[in-house]
């Protein structure tokens, strides 16, 4: 048993590393017992309160349960006074108050509580700065300081003025680099964020650089087991789903640890759903509505009604996708891209064309080649539709662009762009961003920067927020590279 001292103090003991591993899983009920035991036989050891902490904001992202976030958020300032009676001179010190404001804002942008999120933000940088300062060579701190770069380079220049008011900069090749640091520094250490770390550099890979087989790679490599924790399942599954590889998307979904030791996360059944029906599985309905009726929380539930009729369109036919487009416009929220391109669709009372629809879903599973086939089946001719014919062009360049027939890719993106960049639809927003991708891959940076820039300038009803900061990740990525 650890004797009290006069100033408490942070060190991840055997039993702190054991709660935190077992938070990390979500096994929350017994890593309750072993912090217990922390605050009995290790009473002076501070990082009981951020495990504490740790606990709460991941059940409020998981859970999303409002009345949950009004109650618990109190905790914060408690938390965070009792964290400053620590010995000053550890690195530590800095770094544990930091790590509270960073789960807290992360968890108000999942509750809309911008404002107090941006707050945080600043909060957190600023003692991760000055932690850096003084310990330079402390990785924790060159962790969460590398995600807050990377992230800050993210934000478009029409919103520039804000974070440069508050003090903070940043750019993602900075935050990149610092994140591999600290991996590079983990091979060779006990190094307790390794894991989290690994999960951190896989996403900034895959939504800030750009380099999505990179993120695969790193993930599927990484220290975490899918088959025996629920988070490291949804980081696998997901990232596995965003690279297009559906069947190990499947695969890892559907081997899932399941049991009452684990948090619940409905959101698991959501996404198996969404895979199956990528390839033409009538049996999604049966996860997207397991989703429905376990979850509590307020995201992706019209998304799930939408992808509900979807599949029915594809089995069923046009009443049973009326019936769930109804839902759609009924229940959940309108918080997250997806759920706002859900509840769009299902006010502007247009039917998808039901081929373009099985040639969409075939390609976000990764079946190109059949999309491709299933395309060649009819054109844009036969849509009646202005929206329906657009749609046409940007599925043929998603298709060619995933099969690497780059100049069809671009050829069909451009004719998005060209019949669509005045509408409100995202078909055009979307290609100008593809287009510099492509153009990005190949060095050609004028006409990158140009299709970037491009992107910016569209307005799209769907998904405006997430495309523009790709558009804008991709101007950085282009002046980084200029600057080499």
């Amino acid at each position: 048993m650890y004797a009290a001292t006069a100033v408490p103090y942070y060190e991840y003991t055997e039993d702190a590393r054991l709660a935190y591993d077992l938070i990390f899983s979500l096994e929350f009920d017994e890593a309750q017992r072993v912090m217990t035991r922390i605050k009995v036989e290790e009473p002076e050891n501070l990082v009981y309160h951020t495990l504490r902490n740790y606990i709460d904001c991941l059940a409020l992202f998981i859970g999303e349960q409002s009345i949950a976030y009004e109650k618990l958020k109190s905790n914060k300032l408690q938390r965070l006074e009792l964290l400053k009676e620590g010995d000053r001179s550890s690195p530590y010190y800095l770094y544990a108050q930091a790590d509270i404001y960073i789960q807290w804002a992360i968890t108000r942008v999942k509750f809309e509580d911008y404002f107090q999120a941006v707050l945080e933000v600043k909060r957190a940088f600023t003692l991760l700065k000055r932690n850096q300062e003084r310990f330079p060579d402390f990785m924790p701190n060159q962790k969460n300081l590398g995600l807050m770069h990377a992230l800050i380079g993210t934000v478009p220049d029409s919103y520039r003025w804000t974070v440069q008011i508050l003090g903070m900069e940043g750019t993602i090749e900075q935050g990149k680099r610092e994140i591999e640091e600290v991996l590079a520094h983990a091979r060779h250490t006990d190094f307790i964020f390794e894991k989290e770390t690994e999960v951190m550099y896989a996403y900034l890979l895959l939504h800030l650089a750009n380099e999505k087989e990179k993120a695969w790679e790193v993930i599927s490599q990484a220290r975490i087991q899918p088959k025996d924790n629920p988070l490291a399942c949804f980081v696998m599954a997901n990232i596995a789903m965003q690279t297009k590889r559906n069947v190990e998307a499947i695969s890892i979904l559907e081997n899932r640890p399941r049991g009452k030791q684990y948090l619940p996360v409905p959101y698991l059944d959501f996404m198996l759903g969404v895979a199956k029906l990528n390839q033409l599985d009538a049996a999604a309905d049966q996860h997207l509505q397991s989703f429905l009726e376990q979850t509590r929380g307020r995201h992706y539930i019209k998304e799930a009604y939408q992808k509900l009729a979807w599949n029915a369109l594809i089995h069923h036919g046009e009443d049973r996708y009326r019936k769930y487009m109804e839902a759609c416009k009924v229940h959940g929220m309108t918080s997250v891209d997806e759920d706002q391109a859900a509840l769009q669709e299902a006010r502007s009372g247009i039917v998808p064309n039901r081929e373009l629809l099985i040639a969409r879903v075939l390609s976000d599973g990764g079946y190109h080649q059949r999309a491709l086939e299933h395309m060649q089946g009819f054109g844009a001719k036969d849509m009646t539709q202005k929206r329906h014919r657009i749609e046409y062009h940007y599925r043929l360049g998603r298709i060619n662009h995933a099969l690497e027939h780059t100049e069809s890719a671009l050829q069909a993106y451009q004719r998005t762009i060209d019949e669509g960049e005045h509408e409100a639809y995202y078909f055009a927003c979307n290609a100008a961003v593809l287009s510099g991708n492509i153009l990005e891959q190949t060095t050609r940076d004028e006409e990158a920067a140009t299709s970037y820039q491009r992107a910016l300038s569209m307005r799209p009803d769907e998904y405006k927020l997430g495309l523009h900061q790709k558009a804008k990740a991709g101007l950085n990525r282009l002046a980084s590279r200029s600057l080499r």
